[in-house]
């Protein structure tokens, strides 16, 4: 039954949950340990997990609304390289800076907010004047840039400054008060203007001291620094593996001086990939061990947001108006939203040229009017040949820039990706560690142990994806994973080298002549039968076919046929027993004998043995239908309860025993099943049985009865159904029987059987009306003596 597995399992936990919870405890440190050691390739499975849930969880729809990328691609490479006039006045890649001059102004004519260019401008080309054209157009404009700065072992370290930074708020930019002036020359074959040569007329009054100027290390130092505060943790500093081995120090590199003052800001450019070459995580500030620096975006983002100072508290860092959740070294995840091309529009250069040659001519341009109006604008490499293509969780190989984007996307969406405390993970292991101990080693299922590590691996990847969808957090998958698996492993090693080794006697003495549940149920209770005997109280049942010797007669030139019938009688029978908690004792011939409530103690032994024989009555019911279409003899059994202190245990000699019991109470309910014939009832139950059982089970008083050596008389009573179960009209003839039993007691024997004349002729049937009837017309003919007590006496 349900009731008894659910028994069996509420046992296993309480009396192995302390183990259960030391095996969980344990594989948890050992998995935290491990991660906080690196061993097992925990932090490499952790990255793939984490890849995978990133790309799958977090991919926003459609592209952004804010920034647009500008990019250096192959179409604008060649573009530039196949126009004569673009090829002669801007060279090739690295083009001259008056290139950026024209794009800085078509942008500012666009309405741009700001310009973040994911490149470094620290080289002077030999015609200064296309540097200063660059410079000029920043001016002129007012359209805010910035630049990236890079870093080299080689650099000169700046000096110590104070670093004080301004915010400038990005806005529209304006257009060049000065128009630029175009050349003499022919334009191209395309009809576009030719731009300006470098030098060209906005510069005629250039001095040789402004040309061959050089940058200021102070001048550099006060521009490029930005002030960080820190609650007492350092910054990392800019220092990366040598080849020659350990750690070299990095400095930045200065961009050149003529733009120091024209662009608005400054930031690092630093790749930041992990231990396998991708980039997922990116800092916010460093250090050379002189001044701090930040990166590209965060100097964007300081002015976008009023700051004035980069602050790092806790797992907060605070810039200007807009505080974001980091991990405690001051990091973060980047949250890509997808692939670059999907994510972001892009615009080459190329056309951005054309646009601005285009409106020198007073000709209609083919951007979109608002493509850049009031949104930031990333300039950077997207052509293969530039080199500049990194690994990141979307894709093996994509532009650097995407990191730019990525960190630029999430300062003004105000969230990255920080990871969940440690101690989150090593709950959420140590939950997964129990809850795989629990299920293992309480159900013991073999298939569940392999399927299980199935499950522990989708709820770990469901977490994390759940985690990083809805609240952008990452929760730590493969050292929970880790703890799960080892604790997977210890429970199946506890159950198939320990608890099958413990109860393998038991299982072995009693699996021919139990149910396996109640089995296991007495094993895990832990209240073993003491074999070689106890006394208890028991309900014992004993069952035999009426007539079979007769019915065996039938088969006397085909004794195979009867094993076949009485193997097929005996299986429906035992079943019905076993289904409800009872012990198979011993089968005598076509006669059972079932024990309820040993070996191991069952409160309602006494209920279970009353639904087990009606259970047993039904079966035998529908075995008669199969034998009168079969055409064989007709058959029903008759069956005794009665519960008593017994005997039980062992008992035999040295060469075969057999776990039985033994007492006047067993030796009742065999008489019992034999007093059915002369009561024509099918169950009969003894008193105490009765006593223990009477709120369950529907019941007629048949008699009191006297043993064969024993003085006391004894209430016997049919079992007709379970409670509430019993026909109405086999009520009303149980009624009528009643009536009739107490008149028979009072010696009126004759009303009695006027009583029970009358039900008969109802209920013709009914076996125990018919054999009370007999016994009162005999009296009436034959009356008893004076010293009659209404009791019957059991001779057998």
């Amino acid at each position: 039954m349900a009731s008894d597995t659910w028994k069996v399992l509420r046992l296993r936990l309480r009396n192995h949950l302390p183990q259960m919870v030391g095996l969980a405890v344990l594989s948890t440190l050992v998995a935290a340990g491990c991660w906080k050691l690196e061993w097992l390739w925990l932090h490499t499975v952790e990255r793939g997990l984490y890849d995978t849930a990133l790309t799958r969880f977090t991919e926003k729809e459609g592209p952004s609304t804010e920034i647009v990328v500008v990019a250096i691609d192959q179409s604008s490479l060649d573009g530039v390289r196949n126009n004569p006039t673009y090829a002669r006045n801007f060279g090739t890649y690295p083009w001259t800076r008056n290139l950026w001059a024209r794009v800085v102004e078509e942008l500012a004519h666009n309405g741009a907010r700001a310009v973040l260019f994911d490149l470094v401008m620290d080289e002077r080309y030999t015609d200064v004047s296309a540097d200063l054209d660059f410079a000029q157009a920043l001016r002129d404009t007012g359209l805010p840039i910035y630049l990236g700065v890079a870093s080299h072992p080689r650099a000169a370290p700046l000096p110590k400054v104070e670093a004080v930074h301004v915010p400038r708020e990005p806005s529209k930019a304006r257009l060049p008060t000065k128009p630029a002036v175009a050349t003499e020359e022919a334009t191209a074959p395309e009809s576009i203007p030719e731009p300006p040569a470098a030098g060209e007329e906005q510069f005629e009054e250039l001095d040789e001291s402004e040309v061959e100027a050089k940058t200021d290390p102070l001048e550099a130092a006060r521009v490029l620094a930005f002030p960080v505060r820190t609650d007492g943790r350092e910054l990392p500093l800019l220092e990366y593996e040598s080849e020659r081995g350990g750690r070299e120090r990095f400095y930045p590199v200065p961009p050149i001086a003529s733009l120091l003052t024209d662009v608005a800001g400054f930031g690092l450019v630093e790749v930041e990939p992990d231990a396998d070459g991708r980039m997922r995580r990116t800092r916010f500030a460093y250090t050379d061990g002189v001044n701090s620096y930040v990166t590209l975006p965060v100097a964007l983002a300081a002015d976008v947001f009023g700051a004035k100072e980069l602050v790092f508290s806790g797992r907060t860092m605070q810039l200007g108006s807009r505080t974001f959740d980091v991990d405690p070294d001051g990091s973060a995840a980047l949250d890509f939203g997808g692939r670059l091309n999907e994510r972001f529009h892009t615009v080459p250069v190329l056309a951005l040229l054309d646009a601005w040659a285009l409106r020198r001519q007073g000709k209609p341009t083919t951007l979109p009017a608002d493509l850049f109006r009031n949104r930031f604008v990333v300039v950077g490499g997207m052509a293969v040949g530039l080199g500049d293509n990194k690994s990141t969780p979307f894709s093996a190989s994509t532009p650097g820039m995407a990191k730019q984007l990525a960190v630029l996307e999430n300062l003004l969406a105000g969230r990255f990706i920080t990871e969940a405390p440690f101690w989150v993970s090593v709950l959420f292991g140590l939950g997964l560690a129990l809850l795989s101990t629990v299920v293992l080693m309480t159900l013991r299922w073999p298939v569940l142990e392999f399927a299980w590590l199935l499950v522990v691996l989708g709820v770990v990847y469901g977490v994390m994806g759940g985690s990083l969808a809805l609240g952008r957090v990452h929760v730590l998958s493969a050292m929970p994973a880790a703890a799960a698996l080892l604790a997977c492993m210890g429970a199946m090693a506890s159950n198939h080298l320990f608890a099958s080794r413990e109860a393998a006697f038991i299982r072995q003495a009693f699996n021919r002549y139990m149910e396996p549940r109640l089995i296991e149920q007495m094993i895990e209770e832990r209240q073993l039968p003491k074999l070689d005997g106890e006394e208890r109280e028991i309900t014992a049942f004993f069952s035999d076919i009426r007539g079979f010797s007769t019915f065996s007669e039938r088969f006397k030139d085909d004794p195979r046929a009867l094993v076949r019938v009485l193997n097929m009688y005996l299986t429906r029978v035992s079943s019905a027993l076993l289904n409800e908690g009872g012990c198979l004792d011993k089968y005598i011939g076509d006669a059972v004998v079932c024990l309820f409530g040993a070996p191991f103690n069952q409160s309602d032994h006494a209920v279970r043995a009353c639904r087990g024989a009606l259970v047993a009555q039904a079966e035998v019911e529908r075995l008669r239908a199969e034998f009168r279409k079969q055409g064989l003899p007709d058959v029903y059994t008759r069956i005794g309860l009665n519960s008593a202190r017994l005997f039980v245990g062992n008992f035999g000699s040295e060469q075969l025993f057999d776990y039985t019991a033994m007492g006047d109470g067993m030796n009742l309910a065999s008489r019992l099943e034999g007093a059915n014939k002369a009561y024509g009832s099918l169950i009969m139950i003894g008193q105490r049985t009765y006593e223990l059982a009477k709120h369950d089970i529907e019941v007629r008083e048949l008699d009191q009865v006297r043993v064969a050596g024993k003085s006391e008389a004894v209430t016997v009573y049919e079992l007709l159904a379970l409670k509430g179960q019993l026909p109405a009209a086999k009520r009303e003839t149980v009624e009528r029987y009643h009536e009739a039993l107490a008149l028979y007691r009072q010696a009126r024997f004759g009303e009695a059987a006027v009583v029970l004349r009358f039900q008969r002729s109802k209920d013709p049937t009914d076996g125990p009306t018919a054999a009370l009837l007999a016994r009162c017309q005999e009296y009436v003919e034959n009356p008893p003596p004076p010293s009659w007590d209404g009791v019957t006496s059991l001779d057998k």
